[in-house]
């Protein structure tokens, strides 16, 4: 059994399941599912193509599968999926995909932040902090273990690893790697991110090791590939560095520079 207020608006063709709490003035539509425990605060919309997990709280004037702002966009069917345990707070907007049988996509126990707005298809992991006001275009793809402090502005197609902090105002046009502090307007490299690495237990000597990999990165002249070819001969394997090195050679874009 749920506890669904007589002045929300849900289709009966929606999908809800056990324990879900839906105040009043809530909009549903027809293609929507809502996983059990979740609590869908006044004034939430959502629209066809949401795919809620298991024990989510949507607050007030959130909207979830928003139509894309994209150009691109012609009505197909697209989806906007959300993992579980998640907090969205009031005034957030998700978008759904752009392209037929795409998705926008939520990991697990993230907090979403007022005013945040993610674009069309975006991916973001699990366990991220995005602060007051961030805004995170299409086909972004966001790790997971991130602290994204307020204002932040996250251009198309940009890849952030994980376990990274991204400090207040940034704007970032270019590949933030994992395990690092990055500022500024345009963002740049502050130092690895020891607060994030204690977080996630990452070890003494694992920690020194990317702090190696990342003078290599950051204080060297040889092009990406080259550095990467470095850090392989240079630093001590583990998964931390494969991390880093996996990232680095799938940037498309280039990566942030150093302060």
């Amino acid at each position: 059994m749920s506890n669904i207020s007589d002045k929300a608006v849900v289709s009966p063709k929606a999908k809800i399941g056990n324990n879900v709490t839906i105040y009043p003035f809530v909009y549903i539509e027809d293609d929507v599912e809502i996983g059990d425990d979740c609590i869908i605060y006044p004034n939430v919309n959502l629209m066809n193509g949401t795919r809620l997990g298991k024990n989510n709280k949507i607050h007030q004037n959130t909207v979830i599968s928003a139509l894309p702002q994209d150009f691109h966009y012609n009505g197909g069917k697209t989806l906007c999926v959300i993992g579980d345990g998640n907090i969205i707070r009031e005034n957030v907007v998700i978008n759904r995909a752009t392209y037929e049988d795409g998705k926008t996509q939520i990991g697990n126990e993230n907090f979403i932040m007022e005013g945040v707005h993610i674009s069309h298809d975006a991916h973001v992991g699990n366990l991220n902090v995005l602060g007051y006001g961030t805004k995170v275009a299409g086909d972004v793809e966001i790790g997971s273990n991130n602290i994204f402090a307020s204002g932040i502005i996250v251009s198309p197609n940009v890849r952030i690893g994980d376990c990274t902090i991204i400090e207040s105002g940034a704007f970032i046009e270019k590949d933030v790697p994992p395990y690092i502090v990055a500022g500024d307007y345009p963002v740049k490299y502050k130092g690895i991110s020891q607060y994030m690495m204690d977080q996630m237990n990452i070890g003494e000597r694992e920690a020194a090791h990317i702090a190696n990999a990342y003078r290599l990165v950051f204080h060297g002249q040889d092009a990406l590939l080259n550095v990467c070819n470095q850090i392989v001969q240079q630093i001590p394997e583990g998964k931390e560095i494969d991390n880093i090195i996996t990232f680095l050679t799938g940037s498309k874009l280039g990566i942030i520079t150093k302060m």
